[in-house]
């Protein structure tokens, strides 16, 4: 459980029962899309009251900022995007609503950016529970003050039922990075050092037990959280770190693999320095997956020179986002373009780029 990340039952239930009860409906229609006074008051109501900032409730086509304000915090700007579509909508330690400010503040915040806006933009189904948008809506909000961010600008869409599963949401996110930052997918150099921040394959196996596809008991939930605050960290005792990624769709193979391909070196990782949770571990044995390549949304891959890594590891030890962070591998010359992994047995294999979809729909 992530306590920092959840506002306690009794004040989420009543943000919530408050927020529903200003709504004239308890599902959304159709006309909650058709630009008339039904989708007013569902913008005014839910969104610009719950995400509550100056340039969202200036209800522009737009936001806007001034420049002078924007490049006092770095000389290049990061701008992203993401759409989730996960699952259930609500899953053990987090909700799309969530997952969607989160995995858009990392995306920015891998690059070595400052994340500071975002827009959200939901494809509702109509029937969609009003009591559920609004949960969803107030932990976005909640997720975006984490990280220190602002919602500010976005739109909303209508389907009939039976076109869209529930509710989608597509999320942009501008950062700025500083100066001195240059963070690349083909940076990694041989001797460098493979870092990440703690157990991996928690999201994946949080979704499966939340659709009950397995069929045992654990108490594992998704790691879904903000990485910019312990990024931050990381970049003032590591500012040259080379490369670094979030570990979503695909898990840590997918990353490496891409890390691999785009320098030309080879990812070399120990099986046994990899951290992991016991209940997720065991879930993979039980089904046969191979836990590099189950998605994660509050994890990262970084790249960084050898000879900063120890220190750069205890310093992400003591931010909450980084308390199992470990080095699990090396960068060499070769063969090219290629992850092996040593493992437990004493043998080393090949760890190719995913074929297929291991878990759909994840997030």
């Amino acid at each position: 459980m992530k306590p920092s990340m959840l506002l306690p039952d009794e004040v989420s239930s009543e943000a919530k029962t408050s927020l529903t009860k200003k709504m004239r409906d308890q599902r959304i229609t159709l006309a909650h899309g058709s630009g008339g006074k039904a989708m007013r008051g569902l913008i005014e109501t839910l969104f610009v009251r719950t995400f509550n900032n100056p340039v969202l409730e200036a209800l522009e086509d737009q936001a806007v900022f001034p420049l002078q304000e924007l490049s006092q915090h770095g000389h290049r700007l990061a701008f992203t995007t993401d759409s989730y579509v996960v699952h259930p909508l609500f899953f053990p330690g987090g909700n799309i609503g969530e997952l969607a400010v989160n995995g858009t503040v990392n995306d920015l915040a891998v690059s070595g950016a400052r994340p500071l806006y975002l827009s959200c933009s939901m494809i509702m189904e109509e029937g969609l529970a009003m009591e559920s948008l609004a949960q969803i809506v107030l932990s976005m909000k909640q997720a975006a003050d984490q990280a220190g961010v602002a919602i500010v600008t976005g739109d909303t869409k209508v389907v009939e039922r039976g076109s869209a599963d529930k509710l989608f949401i597509n999320t942009a996110g501008i950062g700025i990075i500083p100066e001195g930052i240059c963070i690349s997918v083909h940076g990694a150099r041989p001797g460098d050092a493979i870092v990440t921040n703690g157990f991996i394959g928690d999201h994946g196996v949080a979704i499966l037990l939340a659709r009950n596809e397995l069929a045992l008991e654990s108490n594992v939930e998704s790691d879904t959280q903000s990485l910019n605050d312990l990024i931050a960290k990381m970049l003032t005792v590591c500012p040259d770190i080379r490369c670094m990624r979030d570990a979503t769709r695909g898990g840590v193979a997918t990353v490496l693999n891409e890390f691999a391909a785009a320098a030309g070196v080879s990812m070399y990782v120990h099986e046994s320095a990899i951290p992991m949770r016991e209940p997720v571990r065991g879930a993979c044995e039980i089904l046969g997956l191979d836990p590099l390549y189950l998605a994660n949304e509050g994890k990262l891959v970084a790249i960084v020179p050898q000879e900063r890594a120890e220190q750069l590891v205890a310093t992400m030890q003591r931010h909450p986002a980084g308390t199992h962070s470990a080095i699990i591998g090396t960068v060499k010359v070769s063969p090219a373009g290629t992850v092996l992994l040593s493992t437990t047995f004493g043998g080393t294999r090949i760890v190719d780029t995913l074929v297929g979809e291991q878990l759909p729909r994840i997030c």
